[in-house]
């Protein structure tokens, strides 16, 4: 059996494709993306049975006649969802300034032979690239769209691409990039559909799903691709402008390209239950893509809405999944029992001064639970602190120290711009 702790993948960003002007394609365009390296660690998920869709074949016992009734899955059904959640997906073209200085000359042969040079500086809003986004929300006359942070950053102007075709302004509401989420706000006159949140904690490996984009720019808007969950509870640790960041993903082989970033991942039934946001780019490799589960970008967009910023509770360590340090290592210095291996948080280091310091937890220490919640990955304590605690609130952390089990009360502080490791 293959040991995956320490494999290295190249993660890119799915980033936005350069704008160009319209006419050829231009497929075999480089990326002009960002790539991020980063563990990929293979989170812990139960295996279940894969989707039952029945097909009604029980003939009339008085006619020889057998009716076929079409499944979720059957090709028309899923035409007819994409039909009807394509006007709430969109396209985003990012703006950015570009400062120019020209050197203009004037004749060197006239009557005074005078030379002059100006140099003039303008700034000018050049089309960066492109990515998608999904309508998630309508309230009077304004609309609100989920996309990827690195679809909008550092833009001065972004215009969204509407499914008629209509081009209107779009307006930053907030973005996370430690979550690489942002939410976008334009006018709803022209919104005629508002997609449908889904549950991702009910997705299975081997469900269907659907991605909706533009890959490679608006060329190629509004494309469809199939495949199906390939994973689910995955981790990656990305790059952001704002650190490294671990976070939680949804493995789909549905083909994602550079301009999917940002676009919905949808079930059969037209629900979104993802947003489209990296691949593994590496030789060799094909259709392994990640999305942000919906369950987890819901709470984060709703407070970039309220608040246009995400206010992280902070505890002060820095940590590693468990399962990625080695077993000998567990058992003959962290003291762990066989029934407690690869089951934790691995506590790195403890920052001074910090709630963690202060409660008494300390390097070396292992993360079971936090408020009787078993975590197995830094992802799910992650997941536990950012959605079920805010600041000001003391939390009951578990932990293995020696091989003993110990109960710390840590009360969370606010945490700064730049920390990324809970």
């Amino acid at each position: 059996m293959t040991n995956h702790k320490d494999e290295k993948y190249e993660l890119q960003i799915i980033d936005q494709p350069q704008k160009k002007k319209k006419g050829r394609l231009g497929l075999f365009k480089p990326f002009a993306g960002g790539i991020v390296g980063g563990a990929l660690a293979f989170g812990v998920y139960i295996i279940t049975p894969y989707a039952q869709h029945s097909v009604d074949n029980t003939a009339n016992e008085s006619s020889t006649k057998t009716e076929a009734v079409q499944t979720s899955s059957s090709p028309n059904s899923i035409s007819n969802m994409v039909e009807n959640v394509s006007p709430a997906i969109v396209g985003i073209t990012n703006y950015q300034t570009q400062n120019q200085t020209t050197t203009d000359f004037e004749d060197f042969n006239t009557p005074f032979d005078e030379s002059k040079q100006n140099q003039n500086k303008s700034s000018q809003g050049e089309a960066t690239g492109t990515g998608s986004g999904v309508i998630f929300k309508k309230s009077g006359s304004k609309a609100y769209i989920l996309t990827n942070n690195h679809v909008i950053e550092g833009a001065n102007k972004l215009t969204v691409s509407l499914h008629d075709g209509k081009t209107v302004e779009g307006k930053l509401v907030g973005a996370d990039p430690l979550t690489d989420l942002a939410v976008v706000e334009i006018n709803s006159r022209h919104v005629t559909k508002v997609a449908e949140l889904g549950d991702s904690s009910s997705l299975r490996a081997g469900e269907t799903v659907i991605a909706i984009g533009n890959p490679l720019g608006e060329d190629l808007s509004r494309t469809v691709t199939q495949g199906i969950v390939s994973g689910v509870d995955r981790t990656v640790s990305m790059n952001t402008s704002a650190g490294e960041s671990s976070i939680n993903v949804i493995q789909t082989d549905a083909a994602i390209n550079p301009g999917n970033s940002g676009g919905p991942l949808l079930t059969t039934d037209g629900k979104v239950v993802g947003i489209t946001s990296m691949k593994i780019s590496e030789t060799g490799v094909e259709g392994i893509g990640f999305a942000l589960p919906i369950n987890d970008v819901k709470p984060i967009g709703q407070q970039l809405l309220t608040n246009g910023k995400i206010e992280r509770p902070y505890i002060g360590i820095s940590m590693l999944d468990l399962e990625q340090v080695p077993d000998v290592y567990q058992k003959e210095t962290l003291g762990l029992k066989s029934s407690q291996v690869d089951k934790g948080v691995y506590v790195k280091e403890v920052a001074a001064g910090s709630p963690a310091a202060k409660a008494g937890l300390k390097s070396e220490d292992v993360i079971t639970a936090i408020n009787g919640k078993q975590v197995k990955t830094g992802s799910e304590l992650r997941y536990g602190l950012y959605t079920n605690a805010k600041v000001g609130d003391t939390v009951k952390i578990t932990l293995v120290r020696n091989g003993k089990e110990e109960t710390k009360q840590v009360t969370l502080t606010q945490s700064e711009s730049k920390q990324v490791t809970s």
